[in-house]
């Protein structure tokens, strides 16, 4: 990914808070010599020896799977972004543009075949998406749980790499920042609200740190 320097983000919480707020990421492996794709609700575990692991699993009927041990694979999580109007810059020799916030995390990825781990990872998202549901599942026979791990493929992958890009107009003044993002708060799509919002927030610890 391309990361002008103004548009870098470095902060290992940062990353970690964003993948988490944004799980449903994009996995890229190559497959045969040809890119593949599976897009993937993830969790994000920072473990305390400053590691970071993503834990997903695949349909089994997906053939990505078959493929990846071995190689090193892409993680994109992305969102949230918008349009960004020149009419919004102070000069008028300006042009479109598009502001978002995206994290590539590369790692190596290993399957987990042992049915307890298996397990372990789906009450893990269990707990990450959606806690009240842990009683139902907990309720249900063992025999369907069984079978339905047997539709899946669990894998880990050990994050080896992270890269951070927040566009968020830092290369454009206070003023213009400001206005930007006041203007995505009031824009009806809910993504660019959130962009609007990042926008801010961003420009609040700017200031705060001059």
């Amino acid at each position: 990914m391309y990361v002008p320097h103004h548009f870098t983000q470095t902060d290992t919480a940062t990353l970690v808070s964003f993948m988490r707020n944004y799980a449903f990421a994009t996995l890229v492996s190559d497959m045969d010599g040809k890119p593949c794709a599976s897009h993937l609700p993830f969790v994000v575990e920072w473990m305390e020896d400053g590691t970071i692991q993503l834990l997903a699993h695949f349909a089994k009927a997906n053939p990505q799977w078959q493929t990846l041990e071995g190689q090193t694979a892409l993680v994109i999580f992305n969102e949230p972004h918008a349009y960004i109007s020149p009419t919004l810059y102070d000069k008028e020799l300006s042009v479109p543009t598009w502001n978002y916030i995206a994290v590539h995390a590369y790692g190596h990825i290993r399957l987990l075949t042992e049915e307890q781990a298996v397990r372990d990872l789906l009450e893990k998202q269990i707990q990450t998406f959606e806690k009240e549901y842990f009683t139902q599942w907990s309720n249900l026979p063992e025999t369907y749980k069984s079978a339905m791990q047997k539709g899946i493929v669990a894998f880990r992958m050990d994050v080896t790499e992270l890269i951070g890009k927040e566009k968020l107009s830092q290369n454009k003044t206070v003023q213009e920042r400001e206005r930007i993002g006041k203007h995505l708060l009031e824009n009806m799509d809910s993504t660019a609200r959130e962009t609007g919002a990042q926008m801010l927030k961003t420009l609040l610890i700017y200031t705060d740190n001059r």
